[in-house]
């Protein structure tokens, strides 16, 4: 039992398009050893050293930094299984070695306590081993630990680091379950990394055990709990049973990557309450509490959701790891109901809330991702300005990861069945149950809305295409009520095959092209590109009499520097007429939107001209 739509993995497909394909050379060749470089100088891997015994002195930074450079070990292993790299190979060689070396005896990681147990704090990483797990991520760790170990071993063959982790999650499993230490990891993550595991092993105990520490949330009056690490157990989604939950709440990132689990394991049990329990969590989610950027998490305080339709722009958390775990259950949600909707939100995060997490040159990060800004904006963790590096600096490591994997969203398959999810050109082999079939796509989107697929096959064969129309092309930008377009249009979407057009019956949001296909049959696919006006609903207070311009999947700001150094108080006029104009020298080549003297560019390329004013949601005049 498992999912029963299946991606096809990043590896079956090859980017050549001149949006995506860039940005994955610069993560190889920038973010990657940048972020390597940062754990080195801050300690992060000297951590592994000092436990290896190899090098004196105390432990440095915090207690949960294992985990970053667990995250760029698993970036960089997608990246050498598309651009072998003898260096980096090399690399990855010795630092694995060190991590083995800090593993313990009994198969315990936590470079923490290992270097000095006289020197942890009870009230952070615990007296004892599993002795607080609610905050010190001794869990969590290893979690992202599990996911390197897989990736590498799949790039590689070497076996260096999944024994490692098989070692550990062979104590995890020794300590934890039913008789054993009932307790949940404050910080959700091992769950998924146990499913990696399970998948790779195919030792079922590590699928149980991702269950059992799901399970055993909520249960806080159990005698073997010890107590919540908050005066609201909702900030780790420890205020109920995880299938009894309905709300989104607290403390984003750990929700989504406990969704994502969730997710997981209802594919591989068919666990129908929690199917039942996903649907009502996903429903709340983007009828009130998810922004026009896909991001998610309004308040600072725990970096958590706020109530519904408590949506502050300014003030807006919206963390760049949170738009990533918002995408990795998007993504879990369409292979287990197979409806569009999932992969139209999944888009809207990837090129707007995620996408603004990193600079165009992939060496500064933004932690946070506000809707507005007045230039000096300096909440918590983050300014207007992107940052190489942030003490707390999940986010730089998780954008290394994901930027490699991005491959393996575009396309999935059922049977005879093909998804075509997103648009970026390249090639993808496809394995459908009547022979591998291989798809050329040639678009310039986001910028365009035409795409060519051609069929490579050897031979003529049955298989049904479902393409992908996205949900903005039919006047309905957002999977709810929570958004809407000012003016609905009535352009149409458009397809042909062979140069014919067809008329298409839509299932699910998808095109459905069920036929036999021959050899260098062309689909050509056209989505209406349109700068739209949307509207907020009513509830959503700080929107109430303004309004935000996209086109496609890309979500507009104005920026200060385009507009006199104003972007706070322009006034978008109901009637103005809205001009889109290619501009291959702005900000790495972006379609911007004009209207008399007001320019407009997408929101994820604002802070890369200095310091100034920014605004997605306009006056409305």
């Amino acid at each position: 039992m498992d999912y029963p739509i299946t991606p096809v993995l990043f590896t079956g497909v090859r980017f050549n398009d001149q949006f995506w394909l860039p940005r994955l050379k610069i993560n190889r060749e920038v973010s990657i050893p940048l972020n390597f470089a940062k754990s080195e100088e801050t300690g992060r891997i000297d951590n592994f050293t000092k436990a290896a015994g190899l090098m004196e002195g105390p432990h440095e930074g915090i207690f949960y930094d294992d985990s970053d450079v667990f995250k760029v070990i698993e970036g960089a292993a997608y990246s050498l299984h598309l651009h072998p790299d003898k260096e980096l190979n090399t690399y990855l060689d010795k630092l694995i070695k060190k991590i083995s070396g800090a593993q313990e005896e009994d198969g315990y990681l936590y470079t923490a306590r290992t270097i000095d147990t006289e020197a942890v704090t009870p009230e952070k990483e615990g007296s004892t081993r599993w002795s607080n797990l609610a905050i010190n991520h001794e869990l969590y760790n290893v979690g992202h630990m599990y996911e390197a170990a897989v990736a590498h071993y799949q790039a590689t063959g070497k076996r260096t680091l999944l024994d490692v982790a098989i070692k550990n999650a062979e104590l995890i499993n020794d300590t934890f379950g039913p008789g054993k230490i009932n307790d949940v990891p404050g910080h959700q993550e091992i769950e998924i990394g146990l499913v990696k595991l399970y998948r790779e092993t195919q030792e079922k105990h590590y699928l149980d055990l991702a269950k059992f520490f799901l399970d055993q949330r909520g249960y806080l009056d159990h005698p073997d709990r010890p107590p919540s690490f908050s005066d609201d157990p909702r900030v780790h989604q420890d205020h109920l049973p995880v299938i009894d939950q309905r709300e989104v709440v607290g403390h984003c990132v750990r929700a989504g990557y406990m969704y994502s689990a969730m997710t997981d394991i209802a594919a591989l049990t068919g666990d129908q309450d929690y199917v039942e329990a996903l649907d009502a969590l996903w429903t709340n989610a983007v009828e009130g509490r998810t922004y026009l950027t896909g991001g998610i998490g309004s308040r600072h305080k725990w970096e958590a959701f706020g109530e519904d339709f408590e949506l502050p722009n300014s003030e807006a958390y919206a963390e760049t790891c949170a738009a990533i775990a918002n995408m990795m259950w998007n993504h879990r949600m369409f292979l287990l109901h197979g409806d569009a909707k999932y992969i139209d939100l999944l888009e809207r995060t990837l090129y707007n809330g995620f996408l603004s997490g990193v600079s165009m040159q992939g060496d500064a990060f933004f932690y946070v991702n506000p809707l507005s800004s007045d230039g000096k904006w300096a909440f918590n963790k983050n300014s207007a300005e992107r940052s190489p590096w942030f003490e707390t600096s999940c986010c730089p490591t998780n954008v290394t990861r994901v930027m490699p994997s991005l491959p393996g969203y575009v396309y999935a398959y059922s049977g005879t069945d093909i998804y075509v999810n997103l648009f970026v050109a390249g090639t993808a082999t496809i394995p459908t149950s009547t022979g591998n079939v291989m798809i050329n796509q040639e678009t310039d989107y986001p910028w365009s809305g035409d795409i060519t697929l051609t069929i490579d096959i050897e031979r003529e064969l049955d298989f049904t295409l479902h393409l992908r129309i996205p949900g903005w092309t039919k006047n309905q930008p957002f999977p709810s009520n929570l958004y809407r377009y000012l003016n609905k249009s009535d352009q149409e979407t458009s397809v042909w095959i062979n140069g014919n057009p067809v008329k298409t019956t839509i299932n699910q949001g998808f095109a459905v092209l069920e036929r036999t296909w021959l050899p260098g049959d062309k689909i050509h696919l056209r989505l209406p590109m349109e700068a739209k006006r949307i509207v907020s609903h009513v509830n959503v207070e700080e929107n109430r009499g303004l309004t935000a311009i996209e086109r496609g999947p890309i979500v507009y700001c104005a920026e200060g520097v385009d507009n006199n150094g104003k972007a706070l108080n322009i006034s978008l006029p109901d009637n103005a007429d809205l001009e889109a104009e290619y501009n291959p020298n702005l900000l790495g080549g972006v379609t911007k939107i004009c209207w008399n003297d007001v320019t407009l560019i997408p929101y994820y390329a604002w802070s890369h001209r200095g310091l100034g004013e920014m605004n997605v949601w306009l006056k409305r005049s």
